[in-house]
């Protein structure tokens, strides 16, 4: 597929494939799962990573110990990320200096079954502000609220099964049916190059961030992400699809994949030649994704950026190739 400019600020698309359409419905549907609050807080000094854990630990610590004595159930999911200290990066994170940056934000999430459990939560993080590390400036937004979550479920559903009646004005019209000739259930597989195709590419002594070498952009889908990546030239285009393999991509974000023993790969990765691109789907990558993530980031917004740190390396002076 093509994608030319075209007058007027337009693209003429060409040379596009599809398939029919399958003989499913893909549905979303809903379904409630306890509830979910989130108390966000500054911190201002030194050590201030340090104070925010610390923090965090104090209000968990404080709050199970009301539960207890209540008769409540532990939390079901607790997240615990002091913004600042690179937690989301993992293991890619940069070294922080000595005592670490001197403001930081603390991300406490936390989900239980129980409302009841949640108001504790709620009314408990105001004092950490008076009584506990000093330099926590504010919780953001006040007392944190306690909010219902509403996972998503996917799946298909057999056309043939559903009938559709269609109403105007309150009055039967008629009963739509399907042409269904055309429907096919063949799945789109990613399209995977051979080794044979990038053997005679030349290699070198030069690395490159991946920021130089391409865009990226990223979001959700349920619970998955998906990752953009677009060559900035089309020359760079061979040299990404070399390094950045689905296994390279699995590892780098591996931190954030709820891999079960079962699963074999959650990273696929698709190729678009027409565009010179490529667009990797992390399954299992979101903590549950919109609203049932306890994540700061529960779309998977900033994993494009994050990617743009991987370095691709042995290549060529791939900057003299375009000048």
């Amino acid at each position: 597929m093509t994608v030319p400019g075209a007058e007027g600020g337009a693209v003429d698309v060409q040379g596009t494939k599809g398939k029919p359409p399958s003989s499913h419905y893909k549905v979303c549907a809903t379904y409630f799962d306890g509830f979910r609050a989130t108390a966000v807080c500054a911190v201002g000094g030194p050590k201030s990573l340090e104070k925010g854990r610390k923090t965090a630990e104090s209000i968990l610590k404080r709050t199970r110990r009301i539960f207890t004595q209540l008769g409540l159930d532990d939390y079901t999911a607790v997240n615990v990320q002091i913004l600042g200290s690179e937690s989301t990066y993992g293991p890619n994170a940069r070294m922080v200096g000595d005592n670490g940056p001197r403001e930081a934000v603390v991300w406490l999430a936390v989900h239980h079954s129980q409302k009841k459990a949640l108001e504790i939560f709620s009314r408990e993080v105001a004092p950490a502000g008076t009584g506990m590390a000093p330099g926590l400036t504010a919780v953001v937004g006040g007392r944190p609220n306690v909010s219902p979550v509403l996972k998503p479920f996917f799946f298909l559903y057999p056309k043939k099964d559903v009938k559709i009646d269609i109403f105007i004005n309150g009055r039967f019209v008629e009963t739509f049916k399907a042409e269904r000739t055309f429907e096919t259930d063949a799945q789109s597989s990613p399209e995977v190059n051979t080794n044979d195709e990038l053997k005679d590419l030349p290699s070198g002594p030069h690395s490159y961030r991946l920021e130089e070498l391409a865009y990226t952009r990223s979001g959700d889908k349920g619970n998955s992400a998906n990752i953009g990546v677009i060559a900035r030239h089309p020359l760079y285009y061979p040299y990404l699809k070399r390094a950045l393999t689905a296994e390279v991509v699995e590892e780098y974000f591996k931190h954030l994949l709820q891999k079960e023993p079962s699963d074999s790969c959650l990273v696929t990765r698709y190729e678009l030649p027409g565009i010179h691109g490529l667009n990797f789907v992390l399954r299992k990558s979101l903590g549950g994704g919109g609203i049932a993530s306890l994540r700061s980031d529960p779309q998977g917004k900033a994993f494009g950026q994050m990617l743009l740190d991987v370095v691709v390396k042995d290549v060529p002076d791939l900057k003299s190739l375009i000048e």
